[in-house]
């Protein structure tokens, strides 16, 4: 990283918990390669006081933008003056920025992070089967995608009904009978099963699906970025699935970030 000054820039990542994120350590080289005067620090914000912090950093001058993780990728939506078309369909955003006029406009980069990793690793969408447990910030925006890339049937499992059947409402009436919900994960038939909750950063976290119902030749995978080897993975692994890792959907947000906040240019 370089010496930061007084000219520096600032980008903020929000999570809690925030020692998982990933994004430092792959943006601020990126910025050094860049030769950008800026940098992205880590910023542990708890649920409670999102409003506060995010109010707080909006009146920092040299603040230009803040990545979102787990768990407010929805609720960071009011606080934007704007949303992107892919923030406003999904109602989840993981990148605002401060426009010229000082606005702030919000999208959302998970979904088409996570579509070019899987096809970067040569698993490709188009015409899959694919169930996706979690309908949080992150599912809705892999949801979306998914489809939006040509998944053929897609398979969403949500342990909060009134948050899936709002999803399903959204997803049907831009892609009609291609997706359908449950409570529990339905994987039994899966080309490609997601995991698109949390679970998976604590070493007792629960599994979010059995792997070993995912059927041969078919792939797991897992947007959790650490640990890389999540229980999910490790298993699926174990029994012969083919793994796709949390990383490389931030690999692929990374040009997003640099087109978004202006930085290749």
């Amino acid at each position: 990283m370089g010496r930061i000054s007084g000219t520096t820039r600032l980008l903020a990542v929000l999570g809690d918990p925030i020692e998982q994120v990933r994004a430092p350590a792959l943006v601020n080289p990126l910025l050094d390669r860049l030769g950008r005067d800026a940098v992205l620090v880590p910023v542990h914000v708890r649920p409670a006081d999102l409003g506060e912090v995010v109010g707080g950093l909006r009146r920092i001058g040299n603040l230009d933008g803040l990545l979102v993780t787990v768990p407010h990728k929805i609720e960071i939506c009011r606080y934007a003056d704007e949303l992107a078309p892919a923030a406003a369909f999904t109602g989840s955003s993981n990148a605002l920025r401060r426009e010229p006029d000082g606005r702030w406009r919000a999208d959302n980069f998970d979904g088409v992070g996570f579509v070019r990793g899987l096809r970067a690793r040569g698993h490709e969408p188009e015409g899959r089967r694919i169930s996706l447990v979690g309908a949080g910030g992150a599912g809705t925006a892999l949801a979306a995608a998914l489809l939006e890339n040509g998944a053929a049937r897609l398979s969403v499992c949500d342990t909060d009904a009134r948050r899936l059947h709002a999803l399903l409402a959204r997803l049907g009436e831009r892609w009609p009978g291609r997706a359908t919900g449950s409570a529990v994960p339905r994987v039994e038939d899966a080309d490609i099963a997601v995991n698109a909750t949390p679970l998976g950063m604590r070493a007792d976290d629960p599994l979010p699906f059995d792997p070993s119902r995912v059927p041969p030749g078919g792939v797991v995978a897992d947007i959790v970025m650490k640990p890389a080897e999540t229980r999910l993975l490790r298993t699926a692994a174990a029994l012969g699935r083919a793994v796709h890792h949390g990383i490389h959907t931030l690999d692929h947000q990374l040009e997003c970030y640099a087109a978004y906040f202006g930085l290749a240019g």
